[in-house]
Protein backbone atom coordinates (compact mmCIF):
# COMPACT_ATOMS: atom_id res chain seq x y z
CA UNK A 1 0.00 0.00 0.00
CA UNK A 2 1.46 3.37 -1.02
CA UNK A 3 0.51 6.82 0.22
CA UNK A 4 -0.30 9.95 -1.85
CA UNK A 5 3.02 11.34 -0.59
CA UNK A 6 5.91 8.94 -1.08
CA UNK A 7 9.06 8.69 0.99
CA UNK A 8 10.72 11.77 -0.52
CA UNK A 9 7.75 14.06 0.06
CA UNK A 10 7.25 12.95 3.67
CA UNK A 11 10.96 13.23 4.43
CA UNK A 12 11.05 16.78 3.05
CA UNK A 13 7.92 17.82 4.95
CA UNK A 14 9.23 16.45 8.23
CA UNK A 15 12.70 17.94 7.72
CA UNK A 16 11.17 21.41 7.47
CA UNK A 17 9.88 21.35 11.04
CA UNK A 18 11.61 18.61 13.04
CA UNK A 19 13.77 19.63 16.02
CA UNK A 20 16.84 18.08 14.41
CA UNK A 21 17.88 15.98 17.42
CA UNK A 22 17.17 12.64 15.75
CA UNK A 23 19.56 11.11 13.20
CA UNK A 24 16.90 9.95 10.74
CA UNK A 25 17.15 7.21 8.15
CA UNK A 26 16.02 8.04 4.60
CA UNK A 27 12.69 6.22 4.79
CA UNK A 28 9.14 7.09 5.88
CA UNK A 29 7.39 4.22 7.69
CA UNK A 30 3.60 4.40 7.33
CA UNK A 31 2.18 0.97 8.19
CA UNK A 32 2.97 -2.14 10.21
CA UNK A 33 1.63 -5.64 10.86
CA UNK A 34 3.31 -8.22 13.06
CA UNK A 35 7.04 -8.10 12.39
CA UNK A 36 6.64 -6.28 9.06
CA UNK A 37 6.72 -2.58 8.20
CA UNK A 38 5.97 -0.72 4.97
CA UNK A 39 7.30 2.61 3.76
CA UNK A 40 5.40 5.28 1.86
CA UNK A 41 6.54 3.84 -1.46
CA UNK A 42 5.05 0.44 -0.58
CA UNK A 43 8.32 -1.36 0.19
CA UNK A 44 8.19 -4.05 2.88
CA UNK A 45 10.77 -4.50 5.65
CA UNK A 46 11.35 -7.08 8.38
CA UNK A 47 11.46 -5.06 11.58
CA UNK A 48 14.39 -5.85 13.87
CA UNK A 49 14.19 -2.39 15.45
CA UNK A 50 10.89 -3.30 17.09
CA UNK A 51 10.03 0.26 18.05
CA UNK A 52 13.37 0.34 19.90
CA UNK A 53 11.88 -2.37 22.10
CA UNK A 54 8.30 -1.03 22.26
CA UNK A 55 6.85 -3.49 19.73
CA UNK A 56 7.25 -6.84 21.48
CA UNK A 57 3.69 -7.77 20.45
CA UNK A 58 4.28 -6.72 16.86
CA UNK A 59 2.64 -3.87 14.99
CA UNK A 60 -1.13 -3.33 14.99
CA UNK A 61 -1.75 -6.18 17.43
CA UNK A 62 -5.51 -6.82 17.08
CA UNK A 63 -6.17 -7.18 20.82
CA UNK A 64 -4.39 -3.94 21.65
CA UNK A 65 -6.09 -2.11 18.75
CA UNK A 66 -9.52 -3.29 19.94
CA UNK A 67 -8.82 -2.25 23.54
CA UNK A 68 -7.69 1.23 22.43
CA UNK A 69 -10.75 1.71 20.22
CA UNK A 70 -13.18 0.67 22.92
CA UNK A 71 -11.55 2.74 25.66
CA UNK A 72 -11.10 5.81 23.43
CA UNK A 73 -14.86 5.85 22.92
CA UNK A 74 -15.43 5.54 26.69
CA UNK A 75 -12.87 7.69 28.57
CA UNK A 76 -9.42 8.84 27.46
CA UNK A 77 -8.15 11.01 30.31
CA UNK A 78 -8.52 10.57 34.07
CA UNK A 79 -5.70 11.75 36.38
CA UNK A 80 -4.87 9.79 39.51
CA UNK A 81 -6.62 12.29 41.77
CA UNK A 82 -9.66 10.16 40.83
CA UNK A 83 -10.00 6.38 40.89
CA UNK A 84 -10.54 4.59 37.60
CA UNK A 85 -11.71 1.09 36.63
CA UNK A 86 -9.05 0.42 33.97
CA UNK A 87 -6.25 1.63 36.23
CA UNK A 88 -7.42 -0.41 39.19
CA UNK A 89 -7.69 -3.56 37.05
CA UNK A 90 -4.29 -3.03 35.43
CA UNK A 91 -2.50 -2.44 38.72
CA UNK A 92 -3.92 -5.70 40.07
CA UNK A 93 -3.01 -7.64 36.92
CA UNK A 94 0.49 -6.17 36.62
CA UNK A 95 1.45 -6.75 40.26
CA UNK A 96 0.18 -10.33 40.01
CA UNK A 97 2.62 -10.86 37.13
CA UNK A 98 5.62 -9.09 38.71
CA UNK A 99 8.31 -10.85 40.77
CA UNK A 100 6.90 -11.73 44.20
CA UNK A 101 7.12 -8.80 46.62
CA UNK A 102 6.58 -6.01 44.09
CA UNK A 103 3.10 -5.04 45.23
CA UNK A 104 2.65 -1.37 44.30
CA UNK A 105 3.21 0.64 41.12
CA UNK A 106 3.62 4.25 40.11
CA UNK A 107 2.38 4.73 36.54
CA UNK A 108 3.97 7.24 34.17
CA UNK A 109 4.58 7.74 30.44
CA UNK A 110 8.04 6.51 29.40
CA UNK A 111 11.19 4.70 30.40
CA UNK A 112 13.05 7.88 31.29
CA UNK A 113 10.12 8.91 33.51
CA UNK A 114 10.22 5.50 35.20
CA UNK A 115 13.92 5.92 35.93
CA UNK A 116 13.36 9.46 37.22
CA UNK A 117 10.62 8.16 39.50
CA UNK A 118 12.79 5.32 40.78
CA UNK A 119 15.67 7.70 41.55
CA UNK A 120 13.39 10.06 43.46
CA UNK A 121 11.80 7.20 45.39
CA UNK A 122 15.20 5.73 46.28
CA UNK A 123 16.21 9.01 47.88
CA UNK A 124 12.85 9.37 49.59
CA UNK A 125 12.81 5.84 51.00
CA UNK A 126 16.43 5.74 52.21
CA UNK A 127 17.12 9.34 53.19
CA UNK A 128 20.36 9.01 51.23
CA UNK A 129 21.49 10.93 48.14
CA UNK A 130 24.04 8.94 46.12
CA UNK A 131 23.47 6.53 43.23
CA UNK A 132 25.88 3.99 41.76
CA UNK A 133 25.33 3.07 38.10
CA UNK A 134 27.52 1.24 35.58
CA UNK A 135 29.90 1.94 32.75
CA UNK A 136 28.05 1.59 29.40
CA UNK A 137 24.70 1.76 31.20
CA UNK A 138 21.90 3.63 29.45
CA UNK A 139 18.85 4.83 31.38
CA UNK A 140 17.45 7.77 29.41
CA UNK A 141 18.13 11.39 28.54
CA UNK A 142 16.19 13.50 31.04
CA UNK A 143 18.41 15.11 33.65
CA UNK A 144 18.18 12.46 36.36
CA UNK A 145 18.22 9.54 33.94
CA UNK A 146 21.09 11.16 32.05
CA UNK A 147 23.04 11.49 35.29
CA UNK A 148 22.83 7.69 35.57
CA UNK A 149 23.65 7.13 31.88
CA UNK A 150 27.34 6.63 31.18
CA UNK A 151 27.94 7.58 27.54
CA UNK A 152 30.00 10.82 27.49
CA UNK A 153 28.54 12.08 24.18
CA UNK A 154 25.08 12.15 25.77
CA UNK A 155 26.27 13.68 29.05
CA UNK A 156 28.92 16.24 28.25
CA UNK A 157 26.78 18.91 26.50
CA UNK A 158 24.61 19.13 29.63
CA UNK A 159 27.17 19.22 32.44
CA UNK A 160 26.93 19.75 35.33
CA UNK A 161 24.38 17.02 35.88
CA UNK A 162 22.90 15.91 39.21
CA UNK A 163 25.52 15.43 41.91
CA UNK A 164 26.02 12.14 43.70
CA UNK A 165 26.17 9.75 40.74
CA UNK A 166 29.08 7.38 40.18
CA UNK A 167 29.78 4.81 37.45
CA UNK A 168 31.63 1.55 38.03
CA UNK A 169 32.61 -1.21 35.56
CA UNK A 170 29.73 -3.54 34.68
CA UNK A 171 29.82 -7.14 35.86
CA UNK A 172 32.71 -6.37 38.25
CA UNK A 173 31.58 -6.89 41.83
CA UNK A 174 34.83 -5.68 43.42
CA UNK A 175 34.38 -2.25 41.87
CA UNK A 176 30.82 -2.04 43.14
CA UNK A 177 31.81 -3.06 46.67
CA UNK A 178 34.27 -0.18 46.78
CA UNK A 179 31.68 2.32 45.54
CA UNK A 180 28.64 1.53 47.75
CA UNK A 181 28.75 3.42 51.04
CA UNK A 182 26.37 4.42 53.82
CA UNK A 183 25.33 7.37 51.62
CA UNK A 184 24.29 5.21 48.66
CA UNK A 185 20.56 5.38 48.08
CA UNK A 186 20.49 3.00 45.12
CA UNK A 187 22.46 0.75 42.84
CA UNK A 188 20.96 1.00 39.35
CA UNK A 189 21.69 -1.79 36.86
CA UNK A 190 20.45 -3.35 33.65
CA UNK A 191 20.49 -7.15 33.72
CA UNK A 192 21.29 -7.05 30.02
CA UNK A 193 22.90 -3.81 28.90
CA UNK A 194 21.04 -2.77 25.75
CA UNK A 195 22.52 0.33 24.18
CA UNK A 196 25.76 -0.45 26.00
CA UNK A 197 26.49 -3.34 23.64
CA UNK A 198 23.95 -6.11 24.45
CA UNK A 199 25.88 -7.46 27.43
CA UNK A 200 24.12 -9.92 29.76
CA UNK A 201 25.28 -9.86 33.38
CA UNK A 202 26.71 -12.99 34.93
CA UNK A 203 24.44 -14.68 37.51
CA UNK A 204 27.16 -14.46 40.17
CA UNK A 205 27.43 -10.70 39.65
CA UNK A 206 23.70 -10.12 39.95
CA UNK A 207 23.51 -12.27 43.07
CA UNK A 208 26.41 -10.29 44.51
CA UNK A 209 24.79 -6.94 43.71
CA UNK A 210 21.58 -7.98 45.46
CA UNK A 211 23.51 -9.20 48.51
CA UNK A 212 25.61 -6.04 48.69
CA UNK A 213 22.52 -3.82 48.56
CA UNK A 214 20.90 -5.79 51.40
CA UNK A 215 24.02 -5.61 53.54
CA UNK A 216 24.61 -1.88 53.08
CA UNK A 217 21.04 -0.60 53.03
CA UNK A 218 21.05 0.62 49.43
CA UNK A 219 18.06 -0.11 47.22
CA UNK A 220 18.48 -2.43 44.25
CA UNK A 221 16.92 -0.66 41.26
CA UNK A 222 16.68 -2.78 38.11
CA UNK A 223 16.07 -1.11 34.76
CA UNK A 224 13.80 -3.53 32.86
CA UNK A 225 12.64 -0.92 30.36
CA UNK A 226 14.06 -2.95 27.46
CA UNK A 227 14.30 -6.43 28.99
CA UNK A 228 10.75 -6.58 30.40
CA UNK A 229 7.53 -7.95 28.93
CA UNK A 230 8.96 -11.14 27.46
CA UNK A 231 11.89 -9.75 25.50
CA UNK A 232 14.61 -11.93 27.06
CA UNK A 233 12.72 -15.24 27.20
CA UNK A 234 10.87 -14.69 30.47
CA UNK A 235 8.36 -12.04 31.42
CA UNK A 236 11.15 -10.28 33.35
CA UNK A 237 14.93 -10.63 33.25
CA UNK A 238 14.74 -10.55 37.06
CA UNK A 239 13.02 -13.96 36.92
CA UNK A 240 15.90 -15.44 34.96
CA UNK A 241 18.40 -14.14 37.50
CA UNK A 242 16.27 -15.12 40.50
CA UNK A 243 16.06 -11.71 42.17
CA UNK A 244 13.35 -9.34 43.35
CA UNK A 245 14.44 -5.69 43.05
CA UNK A 246 13.38 -3.05 45.54
CA UNK A 247 12.33 -0.86 42.61
CA UNK A 248 11.92 -1.89 38.98
CA UNK A 249 11.57 0.49 36.02
CA UNK A 250 9.24 -0.63 33.21
CA UNK A 251 8.21 0.89 29.88
CA UNK A 252 8.68 0.27 26.11
CA UNK A 253 6.34 -2.74 25.43
CA UNK A 254 4.23 -2.24 28.55
CA UNK A 255 1.20 -1.06 26.55
CA UNK A 256 1.67 -2.71 23.17
CA UNK A 257 3.27 0.41 21.65
CA UNK A 258 1.29 3.10 23.47
CA UNK A 259 3.42 5.55 25.52
CA UNK A 260 3.53 4.27 29.10
CA UNK A 261 5.93 3.51 31.92
CA UNK A 262 5.86 2.29 35.50
CA UNK A 263 7.90 1.98 38.66
CA UNK A 264 7.23 -1.28 40.51
CA UNK A 265 7.73 -0.86 44.25
CA UNK A 266 8.42 -3.52 46.87
CA UNK A 267 5.51 -4.03 49.24
CA UNK A 268 7.59 -3.61 52.39
CA UNK A 269 7.68 0.15 51.80
CA UNK A 270 3.91 0.47 52.03
CA UNK A 271 2.11 3.46 50.53
CA UNK A 272 4.34 6.42 49.69
CA UNK A 273 3.75 9.88 51.16
CA UNK A 274 1.03 11.78 49.33
CA UNK A 275 2.22 14.36 46.75
CA UNK A 276 5.78 12.99 46.82
CA UNK A 277 5.58 12.40 43.05
CA UNK A 278 3.01 12.74 40.29
CA UNK A 279 2.11 12.74 36.60
CA UNK A 280 -0.82 14.29 34.73
CA UNK A 281 -1.06 11.55 32.10
CA UNK A 282 0.43 8.65 34.08
CA UNK A 283 -2.00 5.77 34.47
CA UNK A 284 -4.55 7.21 32.06
CA UNK A 285 -7.43 4.90 31.13
CA UNK A 286 -6.41 4.62 27.46
CA UNK A 287 -2.86 3.50 28.25
CA UNK A 288 -4.10 1.15 30.99
CA UNK A 289 -6.61 -0.50 28.64
CA UNK A 290 -3.84 -1.05 26.08
CA UNK A 291 -1.52 -2.37 28.78
CA UNK A 292 -4.13 -4.83 30.02
CA UNK A 293 -4.55 -6.18 26.49
CA UNK A 294 -0.77 -6.40 26.05
CA UNK A 295 -0.32 -8.34 29.28
CA UNK A 296 -3.08 -10.78 28.29
CA UNK A 297 -1.53 -11.30 24.85
CA UNK A 298 1.87 -12.05 26.35
CA UNK A 299 0.35 -14.73 28.58
CA UNK A 300 -2.20 -16.26 26.21
CA UNK A 301 0.25 -16.55 23.31
CA UNK A 302 3.13 -17.61 25.59
CA UNK A 303 5.32 -14.98 23.97
CA UNK A 304 8.15 -15.13 26.55
CA UNK A 305 8.64 -18.81 25.67
CA UNK A 306 8.55 -17.92 21.99
CA UNK A 307 11.22 -15.27 22.60
CA UNK A 308 13.44 -17.82 24.33
CA UNK A 309 13.08 -20.40 21.55
CA UNK A 310 13.30 -17.97 18.62
CA UNK A 311 16.20 -16.13 20.25
CA UNK A 312 18.14 -19.36 20.70
CA UNK A 313 17.43 -20.28 17.07
CA UNK A 314 18.50 -16.85 15.78
CA UNK A 315 21.72 -16.84 17.82
CA UNK A 316 22.55 -20.39 16.69
CA UNK A 317 22.03 -19.47 13.02
CA UNK A 318 24.17 -16.35 13.37
CA UNK A 319 27.01 -18.18 15.10
CA UNK A 320 26.85 -20.87 12.44
CA UNK A 321 27.69 -18.31 9.76
CA UNK A 322 31.22 -17.97 11.20
CA UNK A 323 31.59 -14.50 9.71
CA UNK A 324 35.08 -13.03 9.85
CA UNK A 325 33.71 -9.54 10.56
CA UNK A 326 31.85 -10.72 13.68
CA UNK A 327 33.80 -10.92 16.93
CA UNK A 328 30.93 -12.28 19.05
CA UNK A 329 27.20 -13.02 19.00
CA UNK A 330 25.61 -12.51 22.42
CA UNK A 331 22.33 -11.70 24.11
CA UNK A 332 19.33 -13.19 25.85
CA UNK A 333 16.04 -14.18 24.24
CA UNK A 334 15.25 -11.89 21.31
CA UNK A 335 17.71 -9.23 22.44
CA UNK A 336 20.69 -10.14 20.25
CA UNK A 337 23.93 -8.27 19.58
CA UNK A 338 26.61 -8.91 16.99
CA UNK A 339 29.90 -7.31 18.01
CA UNK A 340 31.71 -6.37 14.82
CA UNK A 341 35.38 -5.68 14.17
CA UNK A 342 34.46 -2.39 12.47
CA UNK A 343 31.85 0.35 12.73
CA UNK A 344 28.23 -0.76 12.43
CA UNK A 345 26.55 2.10 10.57
CA UNK A 346 27.41 1.03 6.98
CA UNK A 347 25.97 -2.41 7.66
CA UNK A 348 22.71 -0.97 9.00
CA UNK A 349 22.33 0.94 5.73
CA UNK A 350 23.16 -2.18 3.68
CA UNK A 351 20.59 -4.20 5.64
CA UNK A 352 17.91 -1.60 4.99
CA UNK A 353 18.61 -1.85 1.27
CA UNK A 354 17.88 -5.58 1.61
CA UNK A 355 14.62 -5.03 3.51
CA UNK A 356 15.81 -5.51 7.11
CA UNK A 357 15.73 -2.74 9.75
CA UNK A 358 18.16 -3.09 12.68
CA UNK A 359 19.74 -0.99 15.44
CA UNK A 360 23.21 -0.12 16.69
CA UNK A 361 24.27 -0.71 20.29
CA UNK A 362 27.35 1.45 20.48
CA UNK A 363 29.75 2.12 17.60
CA UNK A 364 30.46 -1.49 16.62
CA UNK A 365 27.55 -3.64 17.84
CA UNK A 366 24.58 -4.49 15.63
CA UNK A 367 21.44 -5.02 17.74
CA UNK A 368 18.39 -7.08 16.76
CA UNK A 369 15.11 -6.37 18.59
CA UNK A 370 12.43 -8.05 16.47
CA UNK A 371 8.85 -8.35 17.71
CA UNK A 372 8.37 -11.58 19.65
CA UNK A 373 5.80 -12.62 17.03
CA UNK A 374 8.44 -12.77 14.28
CA UNK A 375 8.10 -15.95 12.21
CA UNK A 376 10.90 -18.45 11.66
CA UNK A 377 10.82 -17.79 7.91
CA UNK A 378 11.38 -14.10 8.65
CA UNK A 379 14.26 -14.95 10.98
CA UNK A 380 15.84 -16.97 8.17
CA UNK A 381 15.52 -13.97 5.84
CA UNK A 382 17.22 -11.75 8.43
CA UNK A 383 20.07 -14.24 8.80
CA UNK A 384 20.48 -14.45 5.02
CA UNK A 385 20.62 -10.66 4.74
CA UNK A 386 23.21 -10.47 7.53
CA UNK A 387 25.27 -13.18 5.86
CA UNK A 388 25.24 -11.20 2.64
CA UNK A 389 26.16 -7.79 4.04
CA UNK A 390 28.76 -9.10 6.53
CA UNK A 391 30.44 -11.63 4.21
Amino acid sequence: MTTPDGNAAIIAAEAAHTSGVYPKRPVAIVRGEGARLWDADGREYIDCVGGQGAANLGHANPAVVAAIREQAATLISCPEIFHNDQRAAYMAELTAALPAGLERVFLCNSGAEAIEGALKLARLLTGRTNVVATVRGFHGRTMGALSATWEPKYREPFLPLIAGFAHVPYDKLDALEAAVTDQTAAVLIELVQGEGGVRPASPAYVEGVARLCRERGALLVVDEVQTGFGRVGALWASQIYGITPDLMALAKSIAGGMPMGAVAIHGRFGALPQASHGSTFGGGPLACAAARAALRELAERDLPRQAAEKGAYLAEQLRGLKLARVREVRGLGLLIGLELKERVQPFLAALMERGVLALPAGPNVLRLLPPLVIEYEQIDRVVAALAEVLA
